[in-house]
C-alpha cells in the first residue's frame, strides 16, 4: 500500500491510498457490504452508479456463513463478489461482542456463540488474520478489546493493555506470514482504543502507534456517548497519530460527523447509516434528511435532491419514490440506497476538493448554512 499525502486545509487532510486493487482519493466514506455485498445494490450499482473504489466486509460475518475457507476456494472476496476494487475487513471483534448471546473476552481472545445457531467459537489475534487472509481483504483490521461506554476506569484500562498486548502478537504473526510469501498484497491496521478518556487514548496511541502497521484507526467511539465528547476524543488522539499513514474512524456516522471529523485530521470512514436509513425511508440530502414516507410528498414532483446527479435524483420524482416505499415495492430499496450513498461518496469528493483549495473552513460554513 501506497500512502501520498496531496494537501491539507487547517488539520483537514486529502490524500491518496494506492493498493494491489484500486486508488483511494481520501476522505474517503466505505459502503458497507457485510456479508460481501451492500445490502439491495450489486456489484455494477456499486461501481457505475457510486463509483465506490473501496467497501467494507465483515470477518465475524464471512466467517459464520458461508466460512472463510469457502471463500478463499472461491477466489477469496474479489473473485467470489466480483467486486474488483478494494475491501477493508474489520477483525469481527465488534460483532462478537454486540451480536452474540454469550460473548467473553479472555486474556488470549473473544469466545462468543454464533447469532446464527448458537454454536461456540474463540477469536484468537492469530485466528482473526489467518481469516482474513483466506478472504484476501485489501486492509484488515486486527482484533481488539472493545468496551461498552460507560465503562469503569479499571476495564478500560484492562481493554487497551489487551488491544497492545494483541496488537503485538498480531503485527509479528501477520509480517511472518509476509515472510512466508502469504498475504503479500493485503495490508494492516491497528485500533487505538481508551474510551473517552485522553490519557487512556495517549496510552493507546502512543504503545500502537510505535509499531510496524500499515495505517491506525480509532475504534470504541459512536457507542452511545455525547457527539461533542467523540470530537474531543478524536481530536485528542489524532495528535499522536503518524502523519504519513492513513486515519480511520471506525463505524462514523451522520454527515455532520464526517465534516467535523475530518476537520480533525481523519482519513476514512465507514458507517451503514447511508444503507439502513434509506431502507427505513429516512433519505440524506443538502439541506438535510427527508423523510420519504411522509404523505405530503404523495404528490411532489420534485426530485428527492435538486443538486443531487445520482440516477434516483435524475429520473423520478419524491411521489414516485414514496409510492414505492409505502408499496414496500423492492425497487425502493435499490433506488434509496443508491441515492443516500451517492449522497455520502459526493460529500467526500466535495470535501476532498475543498482541500486541495485550502477552503475547506468555508466549506464547513456553507455545508451547515444550508442544513439551516
Amino acid at each position: 500500500m501506497e500512502f501520498t499525502l496531496d494537501a491539507t486545509s487547517g488539520k483537514a487532510r486529502a490524500a491518496t491510498i494506492t493498493t494491489a486493487h484500486s486508488t483511494i482519493k481520501t476522505p474517503v466514506f466505505m459502503p458497507v457490504g457485510t456479508v460481501g455485498s451492500v445490502k439491495s445494490l450489486d456489484v455494477h450499482d456499486v461501481l457505475d452508479m457510486l463509483g465506490a473504489q473501496i467497501i467494507l466486509a465483515n470477518t465475524y460475518h464471512i466467517y459464520l456463513r458461508p466460512g472463510d475457507e469457502t471463500v478463499a476456494k472461491m477466489g477469496k472476496l474479489h473473485g467470489f463478489t466480483k467486486y474488483p476494487k478494494s475491501f477493508l475487513t474489520d477483525s469481527g471483534g465488534f460483532q462478537a461482542f454486540s451480536l452474540s448471546d454469550m460473548s467473553k473476552p479472555k486474556e488470549d481472545g473473544i469466545e462468543f456463540r454464533s447469532h446464527i445457531d448458537g454454536s461456540k467459537h474463540f477469536f484468537t489475534p492469530k485466528k482473526v488474520i489467518d481469516i482474513q487472509l483466506n478472504l484476501g481483504s485489501d486492509i484488515m483490521m486486527i482484533l481488539d478489546d472493545l468496551v461498552a461506554l460507560p465503562a469503569t476506569q479499571e476495564r478500560i484500562k484492562l481493554s487497551i493493555e489487551r488491544t497492545t498486548k494483541w496488537a503485538e502478537e498480531s503485527i509479528k504473526y501477520f509480517r511472518a506470514k509476509q515472510a512466508e510469501g502469504i498475504g503479500i498484497d493485503q495490508n494492516i491496521f491497528a485500533i487505538i482504543q481508551g474510551g473517552t478518556d485522553k490519557a487512556f487514548r495517549t496510552k493507546s496511541a502512543t504503545e500502537l502507534c510505535a509499531l510496524d502497521y500499515d495505517g491506525f484507526a480509532i475504534g470504541g467511539l459512536s457507542v452511545g456517548e455525547a457527539n461533542q465528547d467523540m470530537y474531543d476524543t478524536v481530536e485528542h488522539t489524532t495528535q499522536y497519530m503518524p502523519e504519513d499513514k492513513p486515519r480511520y474512524l471506525m463505524g462514523v456516522g451522520t454527515p455532520e460527523d464526517l465534516i467535523e471529523n475530518i476537520e480533525r485530521g481523519i482519513d476514512m470512514f465507514d458507517c451503514v447509516m447511508p444503507t439502513r436509513n434509506a431502507r427505513n425511508g429516512t433519505l440524506f440530502t443538502s439541506f438535510g434528511k427527508l423523510n420519504i414516507k411522509g404523505s405530503k410528498y404523495k404528490e411532489d414532483e420534485a426530485p428527492i435532491d435538486p443538486e443531487c446527479e445520482c440516477v434516483t435524483c435524475k429520473s423520478y420524482s419524491r411521489a414516485y419514490i414514496n409510492h414505492l416505499f409505502r408499496s414496500r415495492e423492492i425497487t425502493y430499496f435499490r433506488l434509496a440506497t443508491i441515492h443516500n450513498l451517492h449522497y455520502y461518496l459526493n460529500l467526500m469528493r466535495e470535501v476532498r476538493e475543498a482541500i486541495l483549495q485550502d477552503r475547506f473552513a468555508a466549506f464547513k460554513k456553507e455545508f451547515y448554512a444550508k442544513r439551516s
